[in-house]
Formats: structure tokens, sequence, C-alpha cells
């Protein structure tokens, strides 16, 4: 199902641009969320309509009138769907009265600033009040159950009540007051150390602050004619923002707690705003994209016994996925109704229809990209392949395009990634490295003319593909294969992922649905790298991290020289001449409530990109003593000097305990970090945002410069 792209017989790549979808089936609500006690923000995925889930129902039918042509129920109603990842969810259902009073509700959830945390905590504790309206004190050691003396002190110095049972009036627990409570119960001394570093006094001015921003804040690396220096009144701006005296700010000074509070704030987040929105060029063909891709996506638990659910097809698509799997069978008697399962294995069947629906709910809620549906076809019944195909054009409607668009002669739409040999499937519960991939049947009128723009061929050899110069033929690797060619034939896979798409996926052998590690497969162009979505492991959170930039599109225009057929690119190269490396430096200097614990804590760093990229991976002391409240570190830098292609790589980092045990985690693509002090907001093993934990560090990325030349820049500089 794909909006537009095409194909040209005889030319070497496919050459028209990606197309926005034209056509939504229903009206779109963005993601709503609720915070858990474990300070996660639960905030996975909305679908649009609660029919899906309660149509079935007679009650909620009669009661809603939605039997009646003219009830328009769908205007009126969605669910709000939430949980810790994409298999264990919770469904809220949403009635309105009234048509159209519904709205989107579109908000970087991902990458909100901690004011705005906090904030969402204090207005979780002002919405929790007793019968009498007041706010129970109980509540706010539940949300700070690290350590009780230090919440009853810091509750204390804030001036107000701190029993167990006692209760405070809303006029009494304003914003302001839980802020107070804030800098009491986690002390920030880091802080104030950077503070006296720009000013002796008890307040700084605002030259100093500006000095401040232009040393600390500012990357070193942009150009003051194209990027200017922030003006005075701009300044003065971030001054009265964040200076909670007003005399202060009036006087144009600022005090540590404002300096605090701007460190806080969106001006420093680590990631560039602007590369979260759709920024990509989305006009280039398609091999030109990595697109964000599920393995097996009807499964919810292990490839041998898991179950099978239609609702994980919502949910990758939901999360800005492009790329689904099919794996379609044969149905039984008396229906015959085609089902998706995993062959001769034990996983649950779900009806093919059903999967079909879940898609067309959801396919544009997110993306309005195409989307690709890769069928693994092993119905060998001419009645049950026309079902497919009739279910696919009357569900999908106009979205499924099925003949070439006049607008767009040589487009091509590439809507379903088959195979369509011969073989019969042998009846054999041996899990075989590539699983049942490649064991697919012949493909009949009825489905094979939906599959009309991209041919699924059988790889032979990059010279066999180079002289074919066919830009619309797709292969696909499982992922053994497409490491021993990587490092083989690097160099010639760039060249045929230029021309043409590949699709990796998971070796028949990862019974427990876990990953492969997508990154080499993306430094040789790999378009389709296939994951299992059902597994929140390290690979899926680096694809996650990925794919969360361009606007949560689903598709990243590769880097030039993985794209350009006028440039050669050596994976495993020491250089790249067209690039200038990047040396990224990053200082841990503390935490904040990065546990429920009070516990010993410690810090993971390290870079994922080429393979000539540092390597070394930097640890943190553990804490000398347990405290994960506001624990400080302030160690000597960790440098990773000389990233080759900063913008194909990441980087992450790991909160642990000292027992092991995971706290939270963040990556970022090198390209997209801006330099200063930040605060970090962690995500949970699923990569969804954690409310409060946080690391506060410095990050610098300048231009790589050789240490044989590193004197000559510094001598420049004292001139």
């Amino acid at each position: 199902m794909l909006p537009s792209s095409s194909l040209k017989e005889g030319k070497s790549e496919i050459c028209s641009p990606l197309g926005e979808h034209r056509l939504v089936h229903h009206p779109c609500w963005g993601a709503l969320g609720s915070t858990s006690s474990s300070q996660a923000l639960e905030d996975y995925f909305c679908i649009t309509s609660f029919f899906p889930f309660l149509k079935q129902h007679p009650k909620v039918r009669n009661v809603f009138n939605l039997d009646f042509p003219d009830s328009n129920h769908l205007a009126k109603t969605f669910t709000v769907v939430s949980g810790p990842d994409m298999v264990n969810l919770i469904y809220h259902n949403f009635f309105a009265s009234k048509d159209k009073v519904t709205q989107v509700i579109n908000h970087l959830h991902s990458n909100i600033n901690p004011l705005v945390f906090f904030h969402l905590r204090y207005i979780r504790l002002s919405l929790q009040t007793n019968k009498d309206g007041k706010i129970p004190v109980k509540n706010i050691y539940k949300m700070f159950p690290a350590d009780k003396k230090r919440v009853e002190s810091a509750l204390a110095s804030a001036n107000l009540p701190k029993g167990k049972y006692d209760t405070i009036k809303p006029d009494v627990f304003t914003e302001s007051a839980f802020r107070t409570f804030l800098t009491h119960l986690c002390p920030r001394p880091e802080i104030y150390e950077i503070f006296t570093s720009y000013s002796t006094k008890p307040t700084m001015t605002k030259e100093n602050f500006t000095k401040f921003l232009n040393e600390k804040q500012r990357d070193s690396r942009l150009n003051e004619e194209l990027f200017p220096r922030l003006r005075q009144d701009q300044i003065k701006a971030l001054m009265d923002k964040y200076e909670p005296v007003t005399t202060n700010s009036n006087r144009g000074l600022i005090s540590p707690e404002g300096l605090l509070f701007f460190l806080m704030g969106p001006e420093t987040s680590i990631v560039m705003q602007d590369r979260l929105a759709k920024c990509n060029d989305m006009t280039q063909p398609i091999p030109h994209y990595f697109i964000k891709s599920s393995h097996n996506t009807y499964l919810t638990a292990g490839q041998f016994s898991g179950v099978s659910s239609p609702e994980m097809y919502r949910q990758c698509l939901l999360s800005g996925c492009r790329c689904l799997e099919l794996d379609c069978w044969k149905g039984k008697p008396p229906d015959e109704e085609p089902i998706i399962t995993h062959g001769f294995t034990m996983t649950t069947e779900i009806l093919f229809k059903d999967v079909i629906e879940a898609i067309a709910e959801s396919a544009f809620k997110t993306s309005q990209y195409p989307v690709i549906l890769s069928f693994e076809n092993h119905i060998d019944s001419v009645k049950q392949q026309e079902k497919m195909a009739n279910y696919c054009k009357t569900i999908f409607g106009d979205a499924l395009l099925t003949e070439p668009l006049e607008k767009y002669p040589f487009i091509v739409l590439l809507l379903l990634c088959s195979c369509s040999n011969i073989n019969s499937p042998p009846v054999n519960p041996t899990p075989h490295p590539q699983g049942t991939a490649g064991q697919e049947v012949t493909a009949y009128e009825a489905m094979s003319s939906l599959v009309n723009y991209i041919q699924p061929n059988k790889f032979i050899s990059f010279d066999n593909a180079r002289k074919k110069n066919k830009s619309y033929v797709i292969s696909s690797f499982v992922e053994t294969k497409g490491e021993a060619m990587i490092a083989k034939s690097a160099v010639e896979f760039v060249e045929y992922n230029k021309r043409q798409m590949s699709r990796i996926y998971p070796k028949g052998t990862r019974m427990d649905s876990s990953n492969y590690i997508p990154q080499p497969f993306w430094n040789v162009g790999c378009q389709m790298v296939a994951l299992n979505y059902q597994t929140m492991d390290f690979p899926m959170q680096l694809n996650m991290a990925l794919f969360e930039f361009n606007g949560r599109t689903g598709y990243l225009l590769k880097h030039d020289v993985i794209r350009r057929s006028d440039k050669k690119f050596d994976p495993f190269c020491d250089r790249i001449d067209t690039v200038v490396a990047s040396t990224l430096t990053i200082k841990i200097y503390s935490g904040q409530f990065l546990s429920d614990k009070s516990v010993k804590t410690g810090v993971e760093v390290e870079v994922i990109g080429l393979p000539g990229d540092p390597k070394k991976k930097y640890r943190t002391k553990w804490t000398t003593t347990p405290n994960a409240i506001n624990p400080v570190w302030n160690e000597e830098p960790f440098v990773f000097e000389k990233i080759l292609l900063p913008e194909m790589a990441s980087l992450r980092i790991v909160v642990h305990e000292e027992n092991g045990k995971f706290l939270g985690h963040r990556i970022i693509p090198v390209d997209a970090i801006q330099s200063g002090f930040h605060h970090i907001c962690l995500r949970s093993e699923s990569n969804m945002p954690l409310t409060l934990p946080a690391l506060f560090v410095y990050i610098e990325v300048k231009d790589y410069i050789p240490a044989a030349f590193a004197g000559n820049q510094k001598m420049l500089q004292q001139t």
C-alpha cells in the first residue's frame, strides 16, 4: 500500500518520489498517555475507533445506536491504547455525546524536557485528592519511595505537612511549592559549581550569562554569519522566563535556581528539535531510504509457540513501521478462510481478513508514507488466493494502488514483497536457519496481479544484478547470509543497495524472537532491516531510536556515500574523503531519580557506528553510597575520537544498578546531538520515556583534528 513511486524498465533506479498518502479512512487522534508507578510514560498508541474492540457487544451497540446508519459513531469514538510495550496493552474506550469533539493531540512525548515531566507529576498529585478535595501527603511518599526520610525533610523545608496521614489544601500545594520541595529533595551541588565558575556572587549578570551561553551552550562549528549568536533581548527573555525571583530578572540577574531551570528547559534539549520533525528530502527514489520494517509481525512472543494477534499490526503501524510481514497459510474446511501463522510451529492462527482490517485502520495514522506488505505465500489454493485478493481490494479500497497512476506514468507502487517460486513446503518441524522463507508456493492470477510493481527475485550474485540493472527487483537475505556478504563484499553490497532494494530478516533459529544488530546492515545501505517488534532488546532499542526522527515517517534518507552512484564507500575504511569526522566528548556529572530504591548506580557510554569508529565502552565508577535520588560522579570526560561518519553513528548511554539491573538508557544519533549542558531524560527497555529518571551531562561535538595538526590549531586559536 503505497501512495506513489515507480519504475522504468531498463533504468538503473526507481526514479520517482515518495508521495504522501492521499486517503485517510477515519479521523486521526494522536497518542495519549498515563503515568505508571514505575515512572514510565505509558503513552503507546491510540486507535481511532473503538468499534474493532466493542462491535460484538450488543449492549454497547444498543446504548450508542451503533447500528443506525446516521449514528456517525466513528466521529464520536476513539480508543486509547497504553502499555509498557506492544504486547501488554490496556484499552480505554471513549464515546463523545457530540460529533467532532475529539481533537488531534500531537506532542513530542518522547522528547519532553524535565520541567514538563515535573509539571505532569504536579498535575497528577493535584488531581489525586481525597473526598475533602485535599492532597494526601502519602501520595507524595508513594511518588518518591527511594528515601522516605529525605522526602520528609524536603516537605518540612518547603513548609508543607510531612505526616504520612496529613493532607494539603490545593491553594497551599502550588506548583511553586512543589518545585521548592523538589529542590530540597534533590539538591544539585554540581549546578552551583558551574554557576560559581561564571559568578562569585549570589547572582549572575546578563554579561556573564551571555558568556556562559556562548562558551558552553553554542556549537563551536557553527558559522556566525549563518547562525548568529543570541541577541541581548533574547538572552534577557531567557532570564525572565527561568529566574524565579522577579526582582533579579528585572535587574538583569539570574540565580543558581534560575540557571538550573534553564538547563532543564526545552532550549537545552540534547536533541536538535528540527531533526525530530520531517526534515529529509522525501522526493528521492525509494531505495534511497532506510525503511522501518517488521519481521513476522503477527507474533506477540516466541517463534515456536507464541500467540499471534492482529493487534501487533496496529501497534507496529502506529509506532511508524512501514514494512509488515504476513505469513499466509491455507484455512481449514468448511470456511477455508486464509490464515496467518508461523508454519510448522505451535504458534496460534489468526484470520487473514482480520489482519487486513487492522492494517487498513492504522496504516496512515502515524505516517502518510508508503506501507509495504511482505506476503510470504504458502497457500496453493486458487480459491483461497482469490479470497485474499478480494479482501485486499475491498478492505483497502482506494488506498490499494493496483494500476499505474496517470499522473505518474513511471511511478512504482511497492505494494507487496512476495516470492512466487513453486517449491512446496516440507513437513519438517525442525527450525531452519532461513525459517519458512523461500518455501512459498505459486502466486496465482488473483494475487500476482496485485504485485505488479516490484519483482522479488532470488539473489544470484552482485555481478548478475549489476548486469541486469533492474531497479524494481528486490531480494531478501537471512541475517547470516547478509553478514557473510558484508564480510566478503561490503563495497559491492553498498553499490547493490544504491540501485535496488534488499530486505534482511532474522535467522530461523532465533526461536525466542531475539534480534540481530541492525547497524552493520544499515552501514551497507540495506533498506528493510526487519526486526521482531515483540522483543524490546538492544537491537530493537537502536531501531526505535533511529526512526524517531524525520517526523516518525518510517523513512530516513540515506547518507550521500551510500546513496549516490558517483560516490564509492567502504564501511570498513578508516577515513572518508568527502566527510569530516567528529570527536565527541561527554562528561557525566550526576543523575536524578534513577530508581525507586536507594541503590548504588553507574553509567556506561558507547558509540555505535562504522567498524572503524571508536570501540571503547566507557564506564563511571559506582557511586560510593546508595543514592538514586541525586548521585554525583563528576569524573573525567569520556572522549570518542574520530567518528568517521557521524550521520551513521549513535551515542548510547545506559544506567545500571551495582548488581547489573537496568535502570534506563538513551540512544541518540550523533549528528542530532547539540553541544552543551543537558539533562538527558532516560527511556525504559521498551524505549518509553521515563518521567523522572535523568542524567545531567556536558557534551561537546567537534570536527576531528588529527594529533599532528592539533598543535597548529591551538596556536591559531591563541593568536
